[in-house]
């Protein structure tokens, strides 16, 4: 170690060793002793974001891959403000994340110079845990605490903020992260009150989220469905699924509102595994902000914070069906090839048909996607993440930080062309790490799922302005150029025939690949 080694080295030396050995980052002139760092302490993989929402988005699809955290690395308070719509995702998908965040020297911020700003208050929100580390002797230890913050179960978002003259300060020390803790049992009193419930009720459901998703998971929710003949669902917005063929199926509760309704009420009283009493995106007029049926239950099994798995083997075990054969499995289907016009159906079959085994698909194709999990159901074994938190420009970002968790798997990254527009700059992050991401982007030239938003909130017969407010085809967005300016492969797919084709070749590419979806 060097005897010259300032608080930015230490730091760096720092997360290498509490195994926070990824740095997505967007810097400026208060981190160059940070970026110093970087290239001085061997370890630690950086990955350039184009724009902040990059490399926020970027952190959270790592960890929910690989349940680990990963570090950004963001310039003063506009910089941090710039990536707050996807950590409000990360958050609420309960990815841990370590923020480092530069600011002005300690004794430059009275002087108010034009990017001083309070770091601290602009984190809360979307932070669990902030802090200004106040001299470069104490910012090793602060960024331990910061990583321990990080690796809580669920994840946590740790701000860490680093002022230029701390980073640039002597220091001697490197910081000791603690393991994490392991997550705490369910009580006796939870998994019987839930067997109870799943025994005497009429219909009753088992709501599931966060990490019971995974295939042991849901392989216990199919034994305990065998066994007491519950339904099994979970929340339309979920963090990381693993489905396909030889996996327990599960459908997700829709989003319009009418829909969810009418599957809630199927569903009965409700057991809650990582998951609560589902509720509307919105409120409409005259329409309940609560999706349950009103004569419903609930029970609450096991939350995000507890061990999922473990509860759910001991409400196996209680309901003595450990050793039966899970219900509901998903039987190998492939659809065929589809022909002519591209459509929801049409693209869900193309999915259905060349999904390989593996794939990671991120999704954030909005309207378009809506009926894709029944046609996919019987692909090839993958995980399918959704946008959690519901701000728009998720789907790239956690494409990029999804490939750079797991290079040896195939990323397909569905999106909607409005929505591909809030963090386009992922696409030029994606060719220069030569990232493994198929890109679909569903061209409509509209904002559609905000049309249907008109209606729902009752405006009928909107006029040509409130129309072209949500219209982005004038003038016409042209993805194949976009792509290929920033270095990503592309083609455009105007019937099924030539989408088929490009996703063909797509999934030979062994770098990024856009397609143009024409709807």
């Amino acid at each position: 170690m060097s005897d010259d080694m300032n608080g930015a080295e230490s730091l760096v030396r720092t997360l290498i060793a509490g195994e926070v050995n990824v740095c997505f980052t967007n810097p400026g002139t208060s981190e160059m002793h940070f970026v110093a760092a970087l290239d001085k302490v061997p370890g630690m993989r950086c990955v350039l974001g184009l724009f902040e929402g990059v490399v926020t988005g970027a952190a959270d699809g790592y960890y929910r891959m690989l349940g680990k955290p990963a570090s950004t690395l963001l310039h003063l308070a506009p910089g941090l403000a710039n990536g707050l719509a996807n950590l409000h995702n990360a958050k609420k998908a309960d990815s841990g994340i370590v923020n480092i965040v530069g600011d002005h020297a300690t004794y430059h911020l009275k002087f108010d110079a034009p990017l001083t700003a309070d770091i601290e208050g602009a984190a809360a929100p979307m932070s669990h845990w902030v802090k200004t580390s106040p001299t470069s002797s104490t910012i090793a230890a602060d960024g331990a605490l910061a990583i321990e913050a990080a690796n809580q179960r669920p994840g946590q978002i740790a701000t860490l903020i680093l002022p230029a003259d701390t980073a640039w300060g002597p220091a001697e020390a490197v910081g000791v992260t603690a393991p994490p803790a392991a997550p705490a049992k369910v009580s006796d009193d939870a998994v019987k009150a839930a067997a109870a419930m799943l025994s005497d009720s009429q219909t009753a459901t088992l709501l599931m989220g966060g990490t019971s998703l995974c295939q042991k998971g849901l392989e216990l929710a199919g034994r305990i469905a065998a066994k007491t003949g519950c339904g099994i669902l979970t929340e339309g917005a979920n963090t990381r699924l693993e489905r396909g063929a030889g996996r327990v199926q599960v459908n997700r509760i829709p989003y319009v509102v009418e829909l969810a309704q009418a599957v809630m009420k199927k569903a009965g009283n409700l057991v809650l595994v990582g998951a609560r009493e589902p509720v509307a995106f919105f409120a409409y007029p005259n329409k309940s902000s609560l999706l349950m049926d009103p004569d419903a239950t609930s029970t609450k099994l096991a939350g995000t914070d507890q061990d999922m798995i473990g509860a759910l083997e001991a409400l196996a075990d209680e309901l003595d069906c450990l050793n039966l054969a899970p219900t509901g499995m998903a039987q190998p289907s492939r659809s065929p090839l589809p022909t002519g016009e591209t459509t929801q159906g049409t693209i869900a079959q193309t999915l259905s048909a060349m999904l390989p085994e593996g794939a990671i698909v991120v999704d954030e194709s909005v309207t378009t996607g809506r009926e894709f999990f029944p046609t996919t159901a019987g692909a090839p074994p993958h995980d399918w993440m959704n946008n959690r938190g519901g701000s728009i420009g998720y789907g790239l970002p956690v494409a990029v930080g999804a490939a750079i968790a797991c290079p040896d798997r195939k990323v397909i990254a569905l999106e909607g062309d409005g929505s591909a527009m809030y963090t386009i700059q992922s696409l030029w992050t994606m060719a220069r790490e030569s990232l493994d991401i198929t890109i679909l982007v569903f061209a409509n030239g509209t904002y559609n799922i905000l049309r249907g938003e008109l209606t729902n909130v009752g405006v009928q017969n909107p006029g040509p302005r409130a129309v072209d407010m949500l219209s982005i085809d004038r003038p016409s967005l042209d993805w194949v150029a976009m792509a290929k300016g920033m270095g990503v492969e592309a083609a455009r797919a105007t019937n099924a025939e030539e989408l088929n084709k490009a996703m063909e070749a797509g999934l030979h590419s062994e770098g990024p690949y856009l397609i143009e979806v024409a709807i």
